[in-house]
């Protein structure tokens, strides 16, 4: 057996923790292959149980009555698999390699009245269970529950005690592995406890579990077991009409980029043609009988309000479409597979912290470039934009966990390691980076020259008001994403294992590319009404997506899915906050440097009179 790394408590109880040591337990383990010989044993752990239809509210399996050893051993996890809930723990489960069994006993037990309603709730509920057999997840229900009439109503539930283990294996490496309780009756579990036949006296249940371990040679080479996994069916499939709708989807997307593309090409040449009547003269001697966006060329470029948050959202925005790129491709080259629980959470965290240099960078940059002057305090702010909201949101949703005593409530140790990433990567690199780039930082290219005295802004027209651009720029790349949207709350909030990832950046580029063209489009409509504010306005009209998406996780939470409860309700909309955050500061980035390129462009473009 081939070792491994793992990331356990020691890695932050240390006094002396070093860098290296850290980025090392952020890195995702990557499953080598696990070669048996015939006898050899093939450990078995027991993971979590929780509601079928609240994927975020698990619980330690041990929390059940139901068979497990004197001591508890549990199995060191990676960081992405303590974030996704996995606490896994060595069962009774004895297994050899190629060896069937048949019906062995697990354990016999006795419950109390308060452990059979236990196990009734936890069956009712429709609680699942996850094994993992060489990193290998194995899914069933706890028990069985059948509804039956109206007059008169039957409510039967009963309890699997009997579980058959089917291993498939292809030579010396196991291939795949699931539960089967056909054949099997449950045992019914009564009212107050007491089973037929069963029955202790004083209410009580006496049961006894038993297992069966079958062996299935399979011809699927060891690289490719993934496959086998991602076609069982225990969890519902839902993305059997996924290119079809990116097909629509796209051809939607390029009919509009080529309607706005081709129409704002056509009026900004008429434009043109009317403004370069002289071919002498400065840009600052412009007719100013004029009107329209030539008129303002001496406030278009006059610096906003709120310099530092603006230099933070541009800053922040570039690192998160330097992160989704990252894990765009990282998925690309295979990386994160179903076999590599919690790969991407750990990848996320490692390069979150990796790209804070660019945040850094790209927001003390622009500020210098602008006659920002609070350079230090732009840094600060840029670090805190989105991790104050994190950590708000993160220590509501895990107080509500650890109340619930769920899975997901993460450790001391993992709560010091996460916070050691920030304090000793994160927010250093972000300072490095904001250095770097006020030295760097040039002056701001502004192709006319900026008057002292601001003129004064002509009454607007309704459709031409931050809120409308804001709807209009939000829906359009909203639109764009939709259909992508769905399968990507299925994948994170639900069953559904995602693989098309080159399909994901085609999206990802569409969005931006969408993003970018609403967002010249809407600037040279505001700029055409004599309305020199585009700085703020860039940001706001397509970082409006993010209130569309998180609409759209209403839509997704009420009619998509089964999920209830207050668990999953905190956890749900805490991080479909975050989620929409994020993609209003990538949108917002993307569409402000558009704008500005195209500003840049069309008044560079203006002859000299």
């Amino acid at each position: 057996m081939t070792a491994r790394l793992e990331c356990s408590g020691p890695c932050v109880a240390g006094r002396s923790m070093r860098l290296c040591v850290l980025i090392l337990c952020l890195l995702p383990h990557f499953g080598w292959t696990v070669s048996y010989k015939p006898g050899d044993p093939v450990i078995l752990y027991v993971n979590k149980v929780g509601p079928y239809h609240n994927p975020q509210e698990t619980y330690h399996y041990y929390t059940l009555p139901v068979c497990r050893p004197k001591e508890v051993r549990h199995k060191a996890l990676s960081l992405g698999e303590v974030l996704d809930g996995d606490r896994m723990a060595e069962s009774l489960y004895n297994i050899r390699f190629k060896e069937n069994t048949e019906r062995q006993t697990l354990c016999k037990l006795t419950l109390s009245e308060k452990e059979v309603d236990q196990l009734r709730e936890a069956i009712e509920e429709l609680y699942y269970f996850e094994f993992v057999l060489d990193d290998i997840p194995i899914w069933g229900f706890v028990g069985y529950m059948e509804e039956s009439g109206f007059l008169p109503h039957s409510h039967k539930v009963g309890l699997w005690t009997h579980l058959d283990l089917n291993i498939e294996y292809n030579g010396d490496s196991v291939i795949f592995a699931n539960v089967s309780v056909k054949d099997v009756k449950p045992e019914p579990l009564e009212e107050g406890g007491g089973g037929a036949g069963h029955g202790v006296g004083s209410g009580g249940l006496t049961v006894t579990h038993t297992y069966s371990v079958r062996w299935f040679e399979s011809t699927l080479p060891h690289s490719r077991r993934a496959e086998r996994l991602r076609d069982y069916s225990f969890f519902p499939k839902t993305l059997e009409i996924h290119w079809l709708s990116i097909i629509n989807s796209l051809v939607l997307v390029v009919l509009l980029l080529g309607f706005v593309i081709i129409i704002l090409m056509r009026v900004l040449k008429n434009d043109f043609a009317r403004y370069n009547v002289e071919e002498d003269g400065s840009c600052d001697d412009l007719d100013q009988g004029d009107n329209g966006w030539k008129i303002i060329h001496t406030d278009v470029f006059r610096f906003p309000p709120y310099k530092s948050l603006l230099c933070a959202v541009l800053g922040v925005g570039a690192q998160f479409l330097t992160l989704a790129t990252g894990i765009i491709v990282m998925a690309l080259l295979g990386m994160f597979n179903v076999h590599r629980h919690g790969a991407i959470n750990s990848a996320a965290i490692v390069l979150y912290a990796l790209t804070s240099c660019v945040s850094g960078y790209c927001s003390c940059s622009f500020y210098t470039q602008i006659q920002g002057q609070r350079w230090v305090w732009n840094i600060i702010l840029t670090s805190a934009l989105f991790s104050a909201p994190l950590f708000f949101t993160w220590s509501v949703v895990n107080s509500v966990h650890w109340w619930s005593g769920s899975t997901q409530a993460l450790p001391a140790t993992t709560v010091l390691l996460l916070l050691g990433a920030w304090v000793l990567v994160g927010f250093p690199l972000t300072v490095i980076g904001g250095i770097v780039g006020k030295n760097r930082a040039g002056n701001f290219q502004a192709p006319c020259r900026t008057r002292n005295i601001p003129r004064q802004i002509p009454q607007q027209p309704w459709y031409k008001h931050t809120a409308v651009h804001m709807a209009i720029g939000g829906f359009l790349p909203f639109s764009a994403i939709s259909v992508e949207l769905y399968y990507i709350f299925a994948t994170a909030w639900g069953r559904e294992h995602y693989t098309l990832y080159g399909i994901l950046l085609c999206v990802f580029a569409i969005l931006l590319s969408v993003g970018a063209c609403i967002s010249v489009a809407l600037t040279y409509f505001l700029l055409s009404g004599e309305d020199y504010r585009w700085w703020w306005r860039s940001v706001l009209s397509t970082g409006s997506t993010g209130i569309f998406i998180f609409v759209y996780s209403l839509f997704y939470y009420h009619n998509r899915s089964n999920m209830s409860g207050l668990v999953q309700s905190v956890e749900f909309f805490g991080y479909s906050l975050l989620t929409a955050f994020v993609f209003s500061l990538m949108l917002g980035t993307v569409s402000f440097w558009a704008s500005l390129a195209f500003i840049r462009y069309i008044y560079r473009s203006l002859k000299m009179d």
